[in-house]
């Protein structure tokens, strides 16, 4: 088979795996997040500890990551059918990949999450932050170099996976290395498309490197921002609190300040 030949296969395959993994990626990570961050919200010590939910979504999500993935197509069969009125072909192909992906990416989610310093999250409770407040100002911007990872990973593993939903009818990189490359003896096309994938697996591992690198706190020359965001609460709070107190008069060297009452 000629470069002429394969060329046009070999683009209709690449816009099918993208397709297939761009929609199933954006699922996975609006489906994973609120479920990784409620499964350390509600275990033991977190902001709202019920083990009830805790141990349900837990089993849930260990249940949906154990499945091998080429088993869940199987069995969603009839769910896919449902959703998008057909079995084959990339959007057939979404279905099964998002949700095989959501519980893995909330997995990933809830072990970044966790690593976020305790201390935050009660320094804002102590100041009365709700919930929501403790998620978006603390768990969250704290994790979010972590997640950026978690994400590459995830879209990573989506990729493996579309191509084997390829061998099942669903289109994309995989199909065009089996129906062509192992079928049919083209071996070429095959290396071809093996090396198609490692270069966007490349890319994509590269991005996400550099996104995350970037938003990382940890990076040097940027001041850490837990230590500024306990700053501005606490400057705040202090601010709030002398102005329905007082107001603290300068002192002579050595002396204790006083505090002005004020109207």
């Amino acid at each position: 088979m000629t470069w002429s030949e394969m060329q046009p296969l070999l683009q209709q395959a690449c816009l099918e795996t993208l397709w297939m993994v761009g929609w199933s990626a954006a699922i996975a990570i609006v489906g994973g997040l609120p479920l990784g961050v409620l499964l350390v919200l509600t275990d033991r010590g977190g902001v709202l500890p019920n083990v009830v939910v805790n141990k349900v979504v837990g089993q849930v999500v260990n249940i949906a990551r154990s499945m091998p993935f080429i088993i869940l197509m199987v069995a969603l069969i009839s769910f896919t059918r449902a959703i998008v009125g057909t079995t084959i072909g990339p959007a057939a192909a979404i279905v099964p990949l998002a949700i095989g992906a959501i519980p893995f990416y909330a997995r990933l989610v809830e072990t970044s999450v966790r690593e976020v310093d305790g201390g935050l999250v009660e320094a804002v409770q102590a100041m009365g932050g709700s919930t929501w407040t403790v998620v978006r100002k603390v768990l969250l911007p704290e994790s979010l170099p972590s997640l950026i990872s978690s994400a590459t990973t995830t879209i990573v593993a989506l990729i493996g996976y579309s191509a084997m939903a390829g061998t099942v009818g669903a289109g994309g990189l995989g199909d065009l290395a089996v129906r062509y490359g192992y079928q049919r003896f083209e071996t070429q096309l095959m290396w071809v498309t093996v090396a198609i994938l490692a270069v966007v697996i490349s890319v994509i591992q590269f991005a996400g490197d550099i996104a995350a690198r970037a938003l990382s706190h940890r990076s040097p020359g940027s001041a850490a921002p837990r230590l500024m965001l306990l700053r501005s609460r606490t400057g705040s709070a202090f601010t709030a609190g002398t102005q329905a107190a007082g107001t603290a008069e300068p002192a002579e060297p050595g002396e204790p300040a006083q505090l002005t009452k004020t109207s």
